[in-house]
């Protein structure tokens, strides 16, 4: 007897997911909202590709002999490595170098697209996710920052989040490289232990200042009994740190000066100190001083941001996998980025810019109930009753008169009977069927069924006879006035919804 054929298994690879016609639906409502808030801020679109070359992203891996580490890469026919990307900024960056002549400047853009992390998945942790990017390139001045956090704050209230709900927190790179500086942990033989300063002070909100203060010292030793080691500073250099991120006061002008206190004596800590008066004073004159706050524990892109650094933060609580309460947390983030687009071109080029983490800010909306995963309403359903010639023009003439009329609408091509094709209208999210068999066209009449009223009905009726009796929510009228009628129904569901 002959082996039977093995089928292949159906399955997604780990780390990345399908996505349903009614997320599809309400991830693109979202996005509706935020593309018109960045083109009211004078932002223009632009789209790269999803590949780009690999050093043009700035993953150099000589050792390796495929750079895949973080990327998912192939090699081209030409021996060259293209990564597929894995942010929207390194293909910015690469863009502006290469279209520089042309481009205005400062360039200001947004883009919107996948990218892709080679990378252990895990709870809420993709391979493949969406961001919604927004950029100037080529602007020296924090006043290209504080339109950005403007513009963030403006995003989330069109979005429907309400005011205190959420807060755009800042802060200053070149502040905290003062603080190092004033401890003693400039230069490149201290790169190791400054990163472990950065990555302390980033556990605030996990640990709280006492965990930071561990993290600072010996190092610190978790419920499970693991211990991470320390930075192993002085109590001094610690005791400067912590100065720092407690540095936050009841406003922004109360913040600045505790700031420029802790960075007394250093001359990049002062250059922070001063954008940051220069960014509140530009929030203040446009009425954006209780949106957004000065905040000293915002660290982000430990090695890659040059000067103020920002993030969105939605302030509500949402339930998590163990039923406990919890801040929803950061859902965008961003800064100046000054290196990046200068890897291009001789000269430096400043730039800034901030990024929506899409999926993430899709399910605080939905916690909030801002976000309509309903299924879309599906097209007016035209069921097939005889399948001759005549009978089929007849009913292809009704689809092409509601189709003309603006009204999703398909016919049946499937191969089953009523029953089958009810089933598919309910399942398609139809708002009502046409059925039309041979008696009614023998009378030049259409029987319209409204599936979301017989639904309704079909709740409340419990005795067959009744049902039958009621016939609810079916009319039959004639077949010049099919189209009126749908409409009728159309819209007295859309008054009902």
């Amino acid at each position: 007897m002959a082996d039977r054929q093995v089928k292949t298994i159906a399955r997604v690879p780990r780390g990345f997911v399908d996505r349903t016609s009614a997320e599809l639906h309400a991830a693109e409502k979202m996005m509706s909202v935020i593309r018109n808030v960045y083109e009211l801020y004078g932002f223009e679109a632009v789209e790269t590709p999803i590949f780009e070359y690999t050093d043009a992203l700035g993953k150099f891996l000589p050792d390796q002999d495929r750079p895949n580490a973080g990327v998912f890469s192939i090699q081209d026919d030409d021996e060259q490595w293209m990564s597929l990307r894995y942010d929207l900024t390194a293909p910015l960056a690469r863009y502006f170098a290469e279209n520089f002549e042309s481009l205005p400047k400062p360039y200001r853009s947004y883009r919107v697209g996948w990218v892709f992390r080679n990378e252990k998945p895990g709870p809420g942790r993709f391979r493949q996710f969406m961001q919604f990017d927004a950029d100037t390139v080529g602007t020296p001045t924090v006043a290209a920052d504080a339109e950005i956090c403007m513009m963030a704050a403006d995003t989330m209230e069109q979005l429907g989040i309400d005011r205190g709900d959420y807060v755009v927190r800042v802060n200053n790179r070149k502040i905290l490289d003062g603080v190092l500086e004033l401890v003693g942990l400039q230069g490149d033989n201290n790169a190791e232990k400054r990163l472990t300063v950065l990555r302390a002070i980033d556990k605030l909100d996990k640990f709280g200042p006492e965990g930071v203060k561990l993290l600072l010292g010996k190092g610190r030793l978790d419920e499970s009994g693991d211990f991470t080691k320390g930075a192993e500073l002085s109590d001094e250099a610690i005791a400067k740190v912590l100065s720092f991120i407690n540095a936050g006061a009841e406003n922004g002008h109360a913040t600045l000066d505790n700031l420029s206190k802790v960075v007394a004596g250093s001359n990049r800590g002062k250059e922070g100190v001063d954008e940051l008066q220069d960014m509140l004073a530009l929030f203040t004159a446009a009425g954006y001083e209780k949106r957004i706050k000065i905040d000293p524990s915002v660290v982000r892109g430990l090695e890659y941001y040059t000067g103020p650094v920002f993030e969105v933060e939605l302030l509500f609580d949402v339930v998590n996998e163990d039923g406990q309460k919890v801040v929803f947390g950061s859902v965008g983030g961003g800064g100046r980025y000054d290196g990046l687009v200068s890897r291009f071109r001789s000269e430096p080029v400043p730039a800034t810019g901030f990024s929506i983490g899409v999926s993430r800010l899709m399910t605080a909306l939905k916690n909030l109930g801002k976000l309509d995963l309903d299924e879309k309403r599906g097209p007016v359903v035209v069921l097939v009753m005889d399948k001759d010639r005549t009978s089929l023009e007849r009913y292809q003439n009704m689809v092409a008169q509601l189709r003309n009329a603006g009204i999703r609408s398909e016919l049946y091509v499937g191969g089953s009977g009523m029953k089958a094709q009810m089933k598919y209208a309910d399942r398609r999210h139809a708002p009502c069927v046409i059925i039309q068999g041979s008696q009614e066209r023998a009378e030049n009449q259409v029987q319209i069924k409204d599936l979301v009223e017989g639904a309704r009905l079909s709740a409340e009726i419990e005795d067959n006879k009744t049902w039958r009796e009621s016939r609810p929510a079916q009319i039959t009228v004639d077949e010049n006035k099919m189209v009126d009628a749908v409409k009728e129904i159309l819209a007295a569901q859309e008054q009902n919804r």
